[in-house]
């Protein structure tokens, strides 16, 4: 083998802007400095669809830096395209900041396409650092000029971004306005020529969309009574899901349903903290679809909801959730949202930072354990070091393709999910009689094996560790005994060595408790058949 000094890792990148950044394109550039070099590529980090502002949403770039500070790089180089590819942070520090991190564990970066080594001597690192603000210059004019653009598009009744509301669809057109057919979710156009337009959906939607406005203005029921409504008819919301208290103000105040396109209601710069815009900074596009609400109707709705919202100081939210709790003797989310002159628990929480803050504020506690939301950012924090020692493990001792996957939780071998962390929970209340048990949030695993952690009865130190299929019983958690280990076919470990070592037995080779399939049966066997007695059976 190589030494590492020889040995080298690529990391492309590839937004969505210029088709000379292509993947392909990128990794050509750099096995043609390979080989110049005498480098033996061994190994690839690939973000394709990423933005290089920030490492946020780069796992390819975040799992070589992990790897790189674990000391899991078999690799002393690192292959960059050119400096845009590295990233186009709008701090050039942080691009420095990455980049000395490779360097400080003994590794190299390289770019491949630019005109100076990145060998730390004075004109090189000039010239880098003049790259890095060029990259992130480049970004931030970009983003005005695309705004520009869309804000220009919006104004001329075409569909800019954003989730679609109940009840409409998307259709693009072409330069002369013809349809070229509806575009389905996450679906985008492809040709700058071509516009997108919105139309109405099905006639059972649009009714739907007025019976609301109807409910509201006419009928003048609550947020939640529409939605019970709703979901008793079993009229699902245009994400296939039952609708929620949330969704019937947004669907009131969308003026699509009146025929406008309204554009630049919020921003988000450059990735940004989202910001809402003033009104005189909306872009509006009139009649660019037929109403689906009467605009009296909608004009009615609309003094109706900046009647419902009011603006209540804090300390007078706080002095009527004292009255109601002197009243009812307890607090929960449930009566807030219930009760007539409270604000709603999102309110409290915007105000506040939490619920509970908001009860200590008037001197309150809730009998709710929330052991768990303290003590959450531990335990992912947790998670992530075992999925990482695991992944060191198996890179150890398997051939395959070993890497992190998105999130840090999970590990994935040759591009699937093989194995996912989770933590189990142990139940405090319970009947003397009963077993005990924990409580597993599952997430929406589907493949792979769910290696579970459980807690003592304090939830405060590792008790042992459970491996199961991924394939469980549908539904959002799993309620574990010691009883109810065999029904979930899982199996026991005391520790994460031995937990790390029957996985990777398992992932080495074939799966040894699975069934062989029988051979046919031989003539004797046969012949110990039951022969029937009826003669047209034996022709």
């Amino acid at each position: 083998m190589r030494s590492r000094a020889l040995r080298a890792a690529q990391y492309v990148r590839m937004s969505t802007e210029l088709q000379r950044y292509s993947i392909e394109n990128q990794a050509a550039a750099i096995a043609a400095y390979a080989r110049q070099k005498n480098l033996t590529i061994v190994r690839t980090y690939r973000d394709e669809g990423r933005s290089g502002l920030t490492i946020k949403g780069r796992p390819g770039l975040a799992d070589l830096i992990d790897d790189v500070e674990n000391d899991c790089a078999d690799f002393g180089h690192v292959l960059v395209y050119d400096v845009s590819r590295w990233g186009r942070f709008q701090d050039s520090d942080e691009s420095a900041h990455y980049e000395f991190i490779c360097k400080q564990n003994g590794i190299q970066v390289a770019y491949c396409a630019e005109q100076f080594d990145n060998d730390g001597s004075l004109l090189s690192s000039i010239v880098k650092n003049i790259k890095r603000v060029m990259a992130a210059e480049y970004s931030r004019e970009l983003s005005v000029k695309v705004h520009t653009g869309q804000c220009r598009v919006a104004s001329l009744g075409y569909r800019v971004g954003g989730p679609l509301g109940y009840g409409l669809r998307r259709v693009m057109v072409d330069e002369k306005e013809i349809p070229k057919g509806q575009l389905a979710k996450g679906q985008r156009k492809s040709l700058q020529t071509d516009r997108v337009r919105l139309e109405h959906g099905s006639l059972k939607e649009s009714a739907v969309v007025k019976w609301i406005f109807n409910q509201f203005v006419v009928e003048r029921k609550s947020y939640s009574e529409i939605r019970r409504e709703l979901n008793d008819a079993q009229i699902a919301n245009h994400n296939g899901r039952p609708w929620t208290d949330g969704m019937i103000p947004t669907i009131l105040a969308n003026e699509n349903y009146v025929g406008n396109i309204v554009y630049n209601r919020t921003s988000r710069r450059l990735g940004q903290r989202l910001i809402k815009n003033p009104a005189h900074a909306w872009i509006r596009g009139a009649a660019a679809i037929d109403p689906i609400v009467d605009p009296d109707t909608f004009a009615k709705a609309q003094k109706l909801l900046a009647e419902r919202r009011v603006e209540i100081p804090e300390e007078e939210m706080l002095t009527r959730l004292r009255i109601i709790l002197r009243r009812r003797g307890k607090l929960n989310s449930r009566i807030i949202n219930s009760t007539l002159g409270l604000n709603h628990v999102s309110s409290y929480v915007k105000h506040f930072g939490s619920l509970r803050k908001a009860y200590a504020l008037i001197g309150y506690t809730s009998s709710r354990d929330c052991d768990w939301i303290d003590t959450k950012k531990r335990w992912a924090s947790e998670l992530t070091d075992h999925a990482a020692r695991l992944a060191g493990l198996l890179k150890a001792h398997l051939s395959f393709d070993v890497q992190m996957a998105h999130g840090g939780i999970g590990i994935d071998v040759e591009g699937r999910r093989k194995v996912t962390f989770l933590v189990a929970r142990q139940l405090t209340k319970r009947a003397p009689d009963h077993a005990t048990q924990w409580k597993v949030y599952r997430r929406n695993i589907e493949e792979g094996l769910l290696a579970v952690l459980r807690l003592d009865k304090c939830n405060s130190t590792i008790q042992d560790y459970l491996l199961l299929p991924s394939q469980l019983k549908a539904g959002r958690y799993v309620w574990l005994s010691d009883v109810s280990l065999s029904r979930h076919q899982a199996t026991r470990y005391r520790t994460l060595e031995e937990l790390g070592a029957a996985i990777t037995a398992r992932l080495a080779g074939p799966n040894r408790a699975a069934t062989t399939k029988q051979g046919p049966r031989n003539k004797r066997e046969r012949s110990h058949r039951t022969r029937t007695k009826n003669v047209r059976v034996r022709r």
